[in-house]
């Protein structure tokens, strides 16, 4: 079984060193993607610091000319404070537009970015594992401002840039007047570390937060809203909600109100040192107005440089680092489920599938969903795999689409181990359908098309996957026939039952002409067991005339069931039966039970 590269741990530690690689990978990203407006917009920051942190120089020169009653030096000093401050709009109102052109197409580059990622993974354990889906529901949620990242890297260039043209003009009053950074310190340090508390009460608060948004989403929309009146829940799911939200709101609360007290001492601090910088100069020093004006101005400017670069620092350590530690997560899991097959997949099955003491657990738990399942899955076969739920039937799926590995056990196709096959290769010569299918609300033809992407816009590859899956009455009543627009939210879209949604689905999975492997997981769940069985009946008989194709079907329907030529029984995890149905019916086990209750049923 494979796990992510950190062992489950990515995202906990708070140092900022740590971060760092993290950060840089991030900035790589921007200069790979938009490496000329990048540049632009961090240049036109640092360019635009400049004129503002020279203002209080301005106004020492103003009033040293005043004083000495100067007034050439007097207009040639307005000029420039004048120049200063037209400066600073333009090249900031500049510098906006193109952060805002930077930031709109780097958004872009890093939603595909995040979802090429995810698409690369062969698994689907990020997609099924709680730890996981808690990392990626958040980086879900912060890759929509990761471009404010960059706007903050940039910003805080420019904030440092003033800050150093600042201490050097202070300096320039008295070297002694550098000490007023030290008085700064407090404020860095409770910034960097204020958000690190908070962000590790909101990583604990994550489960909670995903669980007050899904019960948000139950009580909201349309899916669950007959449900949810029929029942009368929505007042339950009202309290279950605010109870969620709070029990993930609560812990972060208390760390913020707890950082925010030490963050407003280190500000104290720095008022003390501003206040008595001041009176160093005017009373210690007994400097020229000029020199007191540039104290105050530039110690002024110095507090609300240092406010906005810790800010900045801050909302970095916050949210970029742990974004940007998010994303480096996801790429290294990615890379480390990079494909090693260097085989493709035959053309045909001779021998067929074979599973070698195959055992199973999910990432996350100890218990074994298959447990030293040894099976052959002839070539040409229908295999119908029946058991009670939670005996593994989906799971044994999974394992042979590779949508996971299995934890001990090897899966051979043809004699070639499964793990030797790439994972594209492979999925591209399997077909199916299954009982939790999503709904593409596209056009009809295009939401079964997908079934085979190369063919999605071929009329007659659709109509026919229409025909196999028995739903050309189901297009038929449609408004627009293959042209409707499934799904009631779109334009002349309309609402379709969950019994055409399911023929679509089918549909969908018959879209290719000669998959090796057929894989059916109750696909039909939604209809009555005569239709299911003359559906599968016919698909049966086709399947065994075509290329060694191995057709696997789950179902809980034993009239269904007893088509198919091999019958694979599962219990706790473990084979316990297969055979045909004649000859597991003369055993007398465990199947021959299953089908006389059902088959009791129905006299």
């Amino acid at each position: 079984m494979t796990s992510s590269p950190d062992n489950g741990r990515a995202g906990k530690k708070d140092d900022l060193p740590a971060s760092l690689p993290s950060m840089w990978r991030l900035c790589r990203l921007g200069l790979r993607y938009e490496p000329t407006l990048m540049t632009w917009a961090l240049g036109l920051s640092l360019i635009a610091a400049v004129p503002d942190a020279l203002l209080a120089l301005w106004f020492k020169l103003m009033a040293d000319a005043l004083a000495a009653g100067n007034a050439t030096q007097v207009r040639l000093t307005a000029i420039a404070l004048g120049i200063s401050a037209a400066g600073t709009w333009f090249l900031r109102t500049v510098s906006a537009r193109v952060q805002r052109k930077f930031r709109d197409k780097v958004t872009i580059a890093l939603e595909s970015h995040v979802a090429r990622l995810q698409a690369t993974i062969a698994t689907i354990a990020h997609q099924e594992v709680p730890e996981y889906l808690d990392r990626i529901a958040m980086l879900r949620d912060q890759v929509f401002v990761l471009d404010h990242m960059y706007m903050a890297v940039f910003s805080m260039a420019g904030w440092i840039l003033r800050l150093a043209v600042t201490i050097a003009l202070l300096v320039s009053v008295h070297p002694a007047l550098a000490l007023l950074t030290l008085f700064a310190v407090p404020t860095v340090f409770t910034s960097t570390w204020r958000p690190g508390v908070e962000r590790v009460a909101q990583e604990r608060a994550a489960p909670f937060n995903r669980l007050a948004r899904h019960l948000f989403a139950m009580a909201t929309s349309a899916p669950p809203a007959k449900e949810v009146r029929l029942t009368g829940i929505g007042d339950r799911l009202r309290r279950d909600r605010r109870a969620a939200w709070q029990s993930g709101h609560d812990p972060i609360a208390a760390a913020r109100w707890g950082s925010m007290t030490w963050h407003t001492m280190a500000w104290a601090i720095f008022a003390a040192g501003y206040v008595g910088s001041v009176v160093f100069v005017a009373a210690g020093l007994h400097a020229s107005a000029g020199a007191v004006l540039l104290v105050l101005a530039a110690g002024a400017r110095l507090s609300s440089y240092v406010g906005a670069t810790v800010g900045e620092l801050a909302f970095l350590r916050g949210f970029w680092v742990y974004g940007a530690r998010r994303l480096a997560w996801l790429e290294d899991y990615a890379a480390s489920l990079a494909p090693t097959a260097e085989l493709q997949a035959p053309e045909r099955l001779e021998r067929g599938i074979r599973l070698e003491h195959v055992s199973f657990a999910y990432p996350g738990t100890d218990k074994l969903a298959l447990e030293d399942v040894t099976l052959d899955l002839p070539a040409g076969a229908v295999v119908a795999v029946v058991g009670e739920n939670g005996a593994g039937k989906s799971t044994l799926v999974k394992l042979i689409a590779k949508m996971y590995e299995p934890t001990s056990g090897r899966i051979l196709i043809d004699d070639v181990p499964l793990d030797r096959i790439t994972a594209d290769s492979w999925r591209t010569r399997m077909a199916g359908a299954f009982q939790d299918f999503f709904r593409f609300e596209l056009r009809a033809r295009q939401s079964i098309g997908v079934g085979d992407v190369p063919r999605l816009d071929e009329e007659s590859a659709v109509t026919t996957a229409v025909a196999r899956a028995g739903a050309t009455e189901v297009i038929s009543k449609l408004s627009a026939g293959l042209d409707t627009q499934l799904g009631p939210t779109w334009p002349n879209g309309v609402e379709v039952s969950f019994g055409q949604w399911q023929r679509v689905a089918l549909a969908r999975g018959f879209m290719r002409d000669r998959p090796l492997v057929l894989v059916l997981d109750e696909p039909t769940a939604a209809l009555d067991a005569e239709t299911e069985h003359a559906l599968f009946e016919r698909y049966a008989d086709a399947a065994t005339t075509t290329d060694g194709r191995l057709t696997i079907l789950v179902s809980h329907r034993f009239s269904t069931v007893r088509m198919a030529s091999l019958i694979v029984v599962l219990q706790g995890a473990r084979v316990t039966e297969v055979g045909s149905h004649d000859e597991l019916m003369a055993r007398g086990l465990q199947y021959a039970e299953l089908y006389g209750i059902q088959a009791a049923a129905y006299r």
